[in-house]
């Protein structure tokens, strides 16, 4: 006879700082109130409700960076989570302002394998146990190094190095609760949905891991991806959605015996408001609002930002307005630092701010055209077209242009102000710090190749700076429909 108990596990990832609700269509869409109502709603109506989110809940609104994350956990404090592990944008602040703002959370948070590199103690608690009616929830947090890389904190965080050891590291965790009645075991992890497949895959069945829970992608699924008989899921980013597993589990065995799960809409019609975190949000907001509702420029029409591996209208207008700025040969500008797939017709100091957040410097340097090649061949290779979560694109200033083969992987052409790049001929490049600190990784090109041609310098102490001087003094800004990419086949 099977002792059955249900479970109602609520999940988000990646909310970046997505407090306010949107109009679609003259709907309203999201935002922290009706998630928080719906959240609230699941929690009267079913006995057993657990709420988890899969990492990142910082950046992405001029709310979170105005107070650098203390308002989203005063937010977050509100909403309540059960459990949470930690994304990579957690960090964004600093790893002493990282631990200080773990301090002032309500909930706790997660993570098995981050850090302190000199003395390998960990940051946070492996894992959290939930116990409710009678039934033990075991929740570990899983981030690797290939996501931490994409962090800016002070380079003595460090975690496990790939899937495998994360694997191996989740096994231990699991032995060591193997007897301790563990009704399900729940990986959160922020590594992506490719990145989720292959650690299911890795997984020894023995160390009974039911679900795994993941963020970073971004990735709004229809039904769970099932690897290894382990159902992975994700519920895209921010507010706008929230994913509900509905799990029978047996007790006796300490498995799931059945589930349902589903992407819910945060909307008007199935999502009530929560008034008291309503009433914070606002407050927020009203301060922000105040201080950075100022007109910087307006443009003819709204420039987009669809996706990070394809050159876009934004990425092509801020790098070219960079470029102008600072007057050198190129800017080339990371795709995943726009952080919304718009910006325009009329630009508030607020609407900069959400679309360009990172208040990195900018570094200056030079390449040789061979380097050139090289950088711009390494970007176009097959894996960038079709796997953005783990190669990084970048947007290039007016007068660069390259008409590229994709079938055969070759430039056809490559110019510079309508003159084809020499291998000799060297040109001055501007880039974010954090993409040039990293560019060995991204682009393939050494620190040491670089600095033979001189040294790198820093142009601008906050790389956003530049962009909101030139706003000031330009209005009505045109796009130059140029295009720097021409891809064939």
């Amino acid at each position: 006879m099977k002792n059955l108990k249900k479970l109602t596990l609520l999940h988000s990832n990646d909310l970046h700082g997505d407090f306010l609700a949107e109009k679609v269509d003259d709907k309203l869409i999201g935002g922290v109130s009706r998630l928080s109502g719906y959240i609230n709603k699941v929690r009267n109506e079913e006995k057993n409700v657990i709420y988890s989110i899969s990492g990142d809940m910082f950046r992405g609104s001029l709310i979170d960076s105005e107070f650098q994350g203390l308002s989203t956990i005063e937010i977050m404090n509100l909403l309540a989570p059960d459990v949470v592990t930690i994304g990579n944008h957690e960090a964004d602040y600093g790893l002493a302002h990282m631990l200080f703002i773990e301090k002032c959370a309500s909930f706790p948070i997660i993570n098995a394998n981050m850090y302190i590199k000199f003395i390998g103690t960990r940051l946070f608690d492996s894992h959290y146990i939930k116990e409710i009616d009678g039934m033990r929830v075991l929740f570990i947090g899983v981030l690797t190094e290939e996501v931490l890389k994409n962090t800016q904190s002070e380079g003595i965080v460090g975690t496990l190095i790939d899937i495998q050891d994360a694997a191996s590291e989740v096994s231990k965790i699991c032995d060591a609760y193997r007897t301790s009645d563990i009704d399900l075991t729940v990986l959160l992890t922020h590594i992506g949905i490719e990145e989720d497949k292959k650690l299911a895959a890795a997984l020894d069945p023995a160390c009974g891991v039911d679900i795994i829970i993941g963020g970073h992608s971004h990735t709004l699924l229809s039904e769970p991806c099932v690897v290894a008989g382990i159902p992975i899921v994700q519920a895209a980013t921010g507010t706008d959605q929230i994913g509900r597993f509905d799990l029978m589990i047996d007790t006796e065995k300490n498995c799931i015996d059945s589930y349902t799960w589903q992407c819910i809409p945060i909307t008007e019609e199935n999502c009530p408001r929560d008034e008291a975190l309503e009433k914070v949000v606002k407050e927020y907001k009203d301060y922000t609002d105040q201080k950075y509702g100022r007109i910087l420029t307006r443009f003819p029409r709204a420039y987009t930002h669809p996706q990070r591996n394809m050159e876009t209208e934004l990425g092509d207008l801020l790098a070219e307005c960079m470029r102008d700025q600072l007057g050198v040969d190129l800017v080339l500008i990371g795709s995943g630092s726009i952080r919304l797939p718009s910006l325009g017709p009329v630009v508030t100091l607020r609407d900069f701010i959400e679309v360009f957040p990172f208040t990195q410097p900018a570094y200056g340097f030079r390449l040789t055209g061979k380097q050139l090649r090289h950088i711009v061949k390494y970007m176009l290779r097959e894996e960038s077209f079709l796997d953005s979560e783990h190669n990084e694109w970048f947007q290039f200033s007016k007068g660069f242009c390259c008409e590229f083969d994709r079938k055969n992987h070759e430039i056809i052409s490559l110019k510079m102000n309508g003159k084809e790049v020499k291998e000799g001929d060297l040109y001055t490049v501007v880039m974010q710090k954090f993409f040039f600190d990293n560019i060995g990784d991204f682009l393939d090109l050494p620190h040491e190749e670089i600095e033979k041609n001189g040294r790198p310098i820093e142009v601008a102490t906050k790389a956003p700076n530049i962009l909101e001087e030139y706003f000031k003094d330009h209005e009505f800004l045109k796009l130059d429909e140029e295009p720097r990419l021409i891809i064939h086949n």
